[in-house]
């Protein structure tokens, strides 16, 4: 490949299908190309699930290209089907607003915003569907989509095989996400429009409405649909999402959250997920037996610096290594307060794991004792119901509390 960018991102596993992976190498090595990505307002923030689309946009620009990031600020109000298997909650105005302005912080480590030729932009599709006259839209736009053909990409058609019901509304979607692509060609010059494999038919539709409508030779590009070695989705946990934005999830616990990669994953999560250089991605993934922990120990700590910064990264490694390889209690480890009258009364160990957040539920609570998964000050419970009460607090007047070897919080009486 001639262009920095597609070579780069094949190399590092990022390419899964292209509408025209000539034309787009060709155009890329030609000069500065504009390409997008799309994320609905769905949530405060964005969670590890998405870094494929952000470190894509990255690597567009850090190859000499325009990075567009488009709020669906419309779009959201319609809700995506792809890979549901029912109708996404309808938000309010108010609720979207509030939900892009986390994600919005979410980009901030990643990508340099400003107004150069490569600087990258963020805009809304708000801003022209919110104004479409439902008519004219129909008239200019419905007309150029087969019913036939939308029955049959897979966003609609899985959801139909399973017998789910599918809104008028969310049918609609396709129609919107191919307009947004003419709409950034028109307003930005934009000619790439990259997503994960699950939007395929929504970008090869958009890219067909361009060349039916204004004669536009756009191009499509996704990314493989990424689960982890043991089948699981990405950037999901038993305890949840594992959120980009600190508010929602602290670097400690986003930076054990790739340190608990399994050894299987560490080669390709590393192309992915950092900017380290191919060859020493190899050297690392290469090691054997308690070895390859050093890798992981390098992903975890690459990963929450591109996400959180150099000394959130450092003080998240350093916590752990205090933690694990001098047995030390290291003040940066998640902390709860709770009333120092509950644990004059004592506590049970299953509703103080709870509070801890170490479990969902009282229930998981207990049975991860009876399994002998929870511990306090590093020994076992002796029973679920144990009282854990001032008694308990270290000279660094705190009690730790462990679910397995590498989730830990630390409990103050306040």
């Amino acid at each position: 490949m001639r262009s920095d960018f597609l070579r780069t991102i094949s190399d590092r596993g990022f390419v899964h299908q292209c509408t025209d992976e000539e034309a787009l190498d060709a155009r890329a090595a030609k000069g500065p190309i504009t390409a997008y990505i799309g994320f609905d307002c769905t949530g405060d923030s964005l969670h590890v699930g998405h870094l494929v689309s952000i470190m894509m946009l990255r690597w567009l620009q850090r190859t000499g290209h325009k990075p567009i990031v488009l709020m669906g600020g419309g779009t959201t109000k319609v809700g995506d089907p792809s890979g549901k298997d029912e109708t996404r909650k309808l938000l309010t105005d108010d609720d979207i607003a509030a939900n892009m302005a986390g994600i919005k912080r979410a980009f901030e480590p990643f990508l340099t915003f400003g107004e150069g030729p490569t600087d990258a932009v963020m805009v809304n599709n708000a801003d022209w569907l919110d104004r479409l006259a439902y008519i004219p839209f129909l008239r200019d736009y419905g007309r150029h989509f087969s019913v036939n053909r939308m029955l049959s990409m897979d966003s609609v058609r899985l959801r139909l095989e399973r017998e789910q019901p599918l809104t008028f509304l969310e049918f609609n979607y396709m129609v919107l996400q191919s307009y947004d692509f003419v709409e950034l060609a028109k307003r930005h010059g934009c000619v790439l429009q990259m997503g994960g494999s699950d939007q395929w038919g929504n970008i090869v539709s958009g890219v067909e409405l361009g060349r039916r409508v204004g004669g536009l030779e756009l191009i499509g590009l996704t990314t493989p649909l990424l689960t982890t070695a043991s089948g699981a989705k990405m950037g999901k946990t038993a305890q949840g999402a594992v959120w980009l934005n600190e508010e929602r999830l602290p670097s400690w616990d986003y930076w054990q959250f790739w340190r608990n990669t399994d050894d299987a994953d560490v080669g390709r999560f590393l192309r992915l997920f950092t900017e380290l250089p191919l060859d020493e991605i190899a050297r690392l993934e290469a090691l054997q037996g308690q070895e390859i922990n050093e890798a992981k120990k390098v992903l975890a700590t690459e990963a929450t610096r591109m996400a959180r910064g150099a000394s959130a990264a450092e003080a998240a490694a350093e916590t752990a290594r205090r933690t694990f390889e001098e047995g030390a209690l290291a003040e940066s480890l998640p902390t709860i307060e709770v009333p120092r009258a509950d644990l004059e009364k004592g506590i049970p160990a299953f509703e103080l794991m709870r509070r801890a957040d170490l479990a969902a539920s009282n229930g998981e609570a207990r049975r991860l004792i009876r399994g002998g998964g929870g511990r306090i000050n590093d020994a076992p419970f002796a029973a679920e119901d144990q009282s854990v009460t001032l008694a308990d607090m270290t000279a660094d007047g705190v009690v730790k509390l462990s679910a397995g070897r590498k989730r830990h919080v630390l409990v103050r009486a306040v």
